[in-house]
């Protein structure tokens, strides 16, 4: 089975301002968010990850370049691990969007749901877990490093355990945290969920 460390990137700026990053370049970690890249690459560079994946979006680069520099890897960018195409929405106040019924069916129905000028909630999770579906495929019996975003992980988390598409936003993914899948020929099993350095991990 192959081990994926699925790292959510660092809080930044953006988010706390109450603005729907999505897909918008330009978007980097504030100062609490670097330390949280420091402290993932401290708490994982023990473990034997073979590879760092990325999504290209700045703020998860960012994240990556501690771990990758203390594990002389390279990263390697991944446009299918972005976050998801909001269309319309991308830098929009999210106490404003909350007031549209698009935004609640998304929260308790994204099964129907489509980003106004942007993807479908289940375009989303089939575009991110052919991904993940690739990374596994060439990193058998191996433990990889995939950094990315909240919603990208929940659905991927999601999918692989068999959790129905509504649910997906029950989880709770944290900013500089780290959630672990096996996955394997015959299925996949979240290891650990939302963890926070310091890490205890075995043999690390």
């Amino acid at each position: 089975m192959s081990t994926l460390l699925l790292i959510r990137h660092g809080e930044n700026d953006f988010l706390k301002q109450g603005l729907l990053p999505g897909q918008l370049p330009g978007i980097f970690l504030n100062e609490r968010g670097q330390a949280q890249a420091a402290a993932l690459a401290e708490g994982l560079k023990g473990l034997p990850v073979k590879a760092i994946y990325a999504s290209p979006l700045e703020r998860a680069v960012e994240t990556a370049e501690p771990l990758a520099r203390a594990l002389n890897l390279d990263i390697q960018l991944r446009p299918n691990l972005m976050d998801a195409n909001v269309g319309e929405w991308a830098g929009k106040e999210i106490k404003k969007l909350r007031k549209l019924a698009l935004w609640k069916q998304n929260q308790e129905q994204p099964a129907q749901a489509r980003f106004p000028g942007g993807e479908t909630v289940a375009g989303q999770q089939e575009r991110i877990v052919a991904e993940i579906n690739s990374i596994s495929a060439a990193h058998k019996k191996e433990m990889v490093a995939v950094v990315l975003h909240a919603d990208p992980i929940k659905l991927a988390i999601g999918h692989y355990i068999g959790l129905p598409l509504d649910k997906f936003q029950k989880m709770n993914i944290d900013p500089g945290s780290v959630s672990i899948l096996e996955v394997g020929p015959r299925g996949a099993q979240l290891v650990a969920l939302n963890l926070k350095p310091p890490f205890s991990f075995p043999n690390s």
